[in-house]
């Protein structure tokens, strides 16, 4: 059986190298390259979710792909695949980098410029270990091999545009509807969730920043069960901590975290630090929420931009989410789109502080009445994303509910079906 091998490299002329020599190798079936870390990732988990035997059994990572580091990048190949064997191409092939690989995950370095018997010798060996290690899979052994759970980033345009309570309320659609959800207070100096749940805390985010490998076991640790049954991750209590918790940290958080819940919902607040960044990076949609008015919309395409320049996320990538919307406002959703070139999402958030207000200042937004119109278009927004598992359509009263809810909230069907 030939040896599938995906390379992933940035620059042209080295991909015209790479996979001229590994078309070269005996067995050897290269397949198209990819060049860049998020598509490499994408590359790898549809396969996965059609099978493990549809993986490539060697991926080989240029040192200067991006905009993923190289090393990080391994360790989430690593993690997320491990039945995938990862060989660092470098120009600096010395012990200290190939300790460092190696504690990342991959399963071999090779040096610039390339030598044929070097190349062939490690493809092999790192074909064989991955041959084994699908091998043991097949016998039945539960090891988290796929996609895995849905990650949602909420950030905002602005300070003040609601970020905090979207990024909540999906939160708690999603695991109302039966499926475990996490949520992450990725706001690192001024997170407010712990307040809005009222939560008293002693782990948080920060604590999980120097940990190397992440068990469930230590995952657990820092989670806080809360009475929803949400999976609480909080932002540290002292906001300088927020320092610790570098890009790196937070793509293995989040690799953790997606191992383990089908949804995990990220309020990443307003200021973008490498933490959020990555968390960015690594969603599978990536939500930014604005309100209806001149300095808001202003904000949400200064982020937009910016999240494009630093090559974060595309903005036909991002969606728009409008809070506080009334129908008589000169901001209509369509001007937003048109405005930020992002996907605006068809469900807005109407306008009605008065019955946030009682819930926000109690700290207790998770008992929100199954009556506010704000809720119901939260709740509406988790399902257009695809965030609750099932909803359950009332058809005497016109209304749809979604399973699970305890507050039995019901909200209109749109005429087009979403929500």
């Amino acid at each position: 059986m030939p040896t599938r091998i995906l390379p992933a490299v940035g620059d042209p002329d080295a991909v015209r190298s790479i996979t001229t020599l590994l078309s070269q190798l005996p067995d050897a079936e290269p397949v198209a390259p990819v060049t860049d870390s998020t598509q490499l990732v994408d590359t790898l988990a549809r396969l996965a979710a059609e099978s493990v035997d549809e993986l490539p059994e060697v991926v080989v990572v240029h040192e200067r792909i991006g905009p993923v580091p190289a090393l990080e990048l391994i360790r989430e190949v690593a993690l997320r695949f491990p039945a995938v064997g990862v060989i660092l191409v470098t120009s600096d092939p010395g012990p200290g980098l190939f300790q460092a690989a190696m504690d990342y995950g991959a399963r071999g370095l090779v040096a610039l410029p390339l030598s044929y018997e070097e190349l062939a010798s490690r493809v092999q060996a790192v074909a064989q270990w991955s041959v084994g290690v699908r091998r043991h899979l097949g016998s039945g052994v539960e090891v988290f091999t796929g996609t895995g759970g849905t990650v949602v980033t909420v950030s905002g345009a602005k300070g003040g545009v609601g970020t905090s309570l979207t990024a909540i309320q999906l939160a708690l659609a999603a695991q109302a509807s039966g499926r475990p959800t996490a949520l992450v207070d990725m706001d690192l100096q001024t997170g407010d969730v712990a307040s809005y749940l009222d939560v008293q805390f002693r782990r948080s985010v920060a604590d999980l920043a120097t940990i190397t490998d992440i068990s469930p076991r230590v995952l657990a640790d820092a989670v806080f069960r809360h009475d929803t049954g949400l999976a609480l991750l909080l932002a540290p209590g002292e906001g300088e901590r927020g320092e610790e918790v570098t890009d790196r940290a937070a793509r293995q958080i989040v690799s953790a975290l997606r191992s383990r819940y089908e949804v995990v919902v990220l309020d990443c607040g307003a200021q973008l630090g490498g933490a959020g960044a990555a968390a960015v990076e690594m969603a599978d949609t990536a939500l930014l929420v604005t309100t209806p008015d001149v300095v808001a919309v202003r904000g949400a395409k200064r982020v937009v931009r910016m999240w494009d320049r630093l090559q974060i996320r595309k903005a036909e990538e991002t969606t728009v989410v409008v809070n506080r919307h009334t129908r008589g406002t000169e901001i209509q959703p369509s001007l937003i789109q048109k405005i930020t070139g992002t996907a605006v999402a068809r469900t807005a958030v109407p306008a009605n502080f008065k019955e946030l207000q009682a819930a926000v200042d109690a700290g207790r937004v998770h008992e929100l009445d199954g009556k506010s119109t704000v809720k119901q278009a939260l709740w509406a927004l988790a399902g257009e994303l695809g965030l609750v598992r099932a909803v359950e359509a009332d058809h005497r009263k016109g209304g749809g509910r979604l399973r699970g809810d305890r507050g039995s909230v019901s909200f209109r069907r749109r005429k087009d079906g979403a929500g």
